[in-house]
């Protein structure tokens, strides 16, 4: 069953159970592109705008009241996820958004329509154009939506996952601060450590992208909302664009301010291609954490096995009671993603052209797509993986007796070159350092256990 809606364009047949209207159809006819819908996040803030618009606009009185309401009822059954079958429409659209603005405020004028009596779509006593979208364009809506969709997501699921999997982190440092290991650089032996040092390095990472995430979120808290098509905000009232932040910022709970420039806010995207950035300098940290874990529970008897990961499921259908790293796998795999999408974000956000950039349903579906990878990522890491990894002392102790780059440790009492001629000596002869040394005649028995302490060699100042 279906009937007939309208647009600028003609009449358009749309099914009965939809609450759009032409301009939704006709996208859905126009661009059956890919399976990759409109982010919900995208269009649940879309109806948050909507629904501040009619609040504006109804104190303005640009909107009368009982329209005002019926806009905000319509806008939060959306909100409230009561109509996400009514967002069909995919990412490959027109690059301003448009068609997933108009299906917004089809949805909502539709339901609108039909709270008030009149059956579900059509333009009375709710026009999708004239009241829905009052004071509003694409141009300023969309990437409004985009802001507030991206800021959402970051302060409700990414910093909360970034802070769960460094805590994870930080509590196995401490409860490892004290275990000597191994160092290696180049892939090679080199000076001692102690594990908790090693995972420390992955705290004070995290640390450093978390910091330049929430450092990216000032300027992407900045709306576009109020600049309409050009940038000059014609069409909207005066002071429109402080009055809709004032309004998103309240009903959100997030610190929205109005761009000061609407003409970078439509034209540019700096501010996401900035948080996107963020977004892959967190996904660099975790492909380190990743591979670093990896290698270091490679084995079980042929590897370094110095840590054991969890096991979480066989890991192979030909080779019984192999277990693999398979979540270093996955981890690795959402920073390559992340950073593939950080490329895509950069790319059309350089395509602003004259006063619009175009790309925009690519930047926010990549960055979202990343947004939610690291999230997930992290939380499921730290549960899957961080809680129930535990090192092996025993391997650490044996690589650590038979590294030859505790010889360092001599260079303050003996100098490099006879330090080094130890070292070449034992490892050409499958002999220890010790040994080596004894039959150099380089040092007594005595000065070797005085000088060559692994648990002395953790700091500046401290061997010898």
């Amino acid at each position: 069953m279906s009937r007939i809606e309208t647009d600028s364009l003609g009449q358009v047949e749309v099914p009965d159970l939809a609450y759009w209207g032409a301009q939704t159809q006709r996208s859905l006819i126009n661009f059956a592109i890919g399976k990759e819908r409109m982010p919900l996040a995208v269009l649940h803030a879309l109806a948050l705008i909507k629904k501040a618009a009619a609040r504006v606009n109804n104190r303005n009185g640009d909107l009368p009241a009982d329209i005002a309401r019926l806009v905000e009822q319509a806008a939060d059954e959306v909100l409230d996820g009561q109509h996400d079958d009514q967002f069909p429409l995919v990412v490959w659209q027109t690059g301003s958004g448009t068609q997933s603005n108009m299906n917004v405020n089809e949805v909502i004028a539709g339901r609108a329509n039909e709270l008030a009596g009149q059956g579900r779509g059509g333009k009375v006593p709710v026009h999708p154009n004239d009241h829905v979208n009052r004071s509003q364009s694409s141009n300023d809506c969309f990437p409004t939506a985009m802001h507030i969709a991206a800021v959402k997501a970051v302060q409700q699921h990414l910093l909360p996952s970034i802070v769960e999997l460094s805590s994870g982190l930080a509590e196995l440092a401490t409860r490892h601060q004290h275990l000597v290991k191994t160092g290696r650089t180049h892939m090679m032996d080199a000076t001692p450590i102690t594990f908790g040092q090693e995972m420390s390095a992955f705290v004070a990472q995290l640390d450093y992208a978390e910091h330049a995430i929430r450092n990216a979120l000032p300027a992407a808290c900045e709306l576009a909302q109020g600049g309409t098509a050009v940038g000059t905000g014609l069409n909207s009232p005066h002071g429109f664009a402080e009055a809709m932040a004032a309004e998103l910022a309240a009903l959100s709970g997030l610190p929205f301010v109005t761009a000061p420039n609407k003409f970078a806010a439509l034209a540019g995207h700096e501010p996401l291609t900035t948080l996107s950035g963020a977004l892959k300098t967190l996904a660099v940290t975790l492909m380190k954490l990743a591979n670093d874990l990896r290698l270091l529970g490679s084995g079980p008897r042929a590897g370094l096995a110095e840590v054991r990961l969890p096991a979480n499921e066989p890991g192979s259908s030909i080779m019984p009671g192999k277990v693999n790293p398979t979540q270093c796998e996955a981890l690795s795999m959402i920073a390559c993603q992340v950073m593939g999408n950080d490329v895509a974000v950069g790319f059309a956000a350089s395509q602003g052209h004259l006063q619009l950039n175009v790309f925009k349903p690519v930047i926010i579906h990549n960055l979202l797509q990343s947004i939610e990878l690291l999230a997930d990522g992290c939380s499921n890491f730290q549960t899957h993986c961080i809680a129930g990894l535990e090192p092996d002392p025993e391997k650490m102790a044996r690589h650590l007796e038979q590294g030859l780059m505790l010889v360092t440790a001599l260079n303050p009492h003996i100098g490099y070159d006879k330090a080094a001629e130890i070292a070449k000596k034992a490892y050409a002869e499958g002999s220890t350092l010790r040994e080596a040394a004894l039959a150099l005649g380089y040092l007594t028995d005595a000065e070797f256990d005085a000088w060559v302490r692994p648990e002395s060699m953790l700091e500046a100042g401290k061997n010898g």
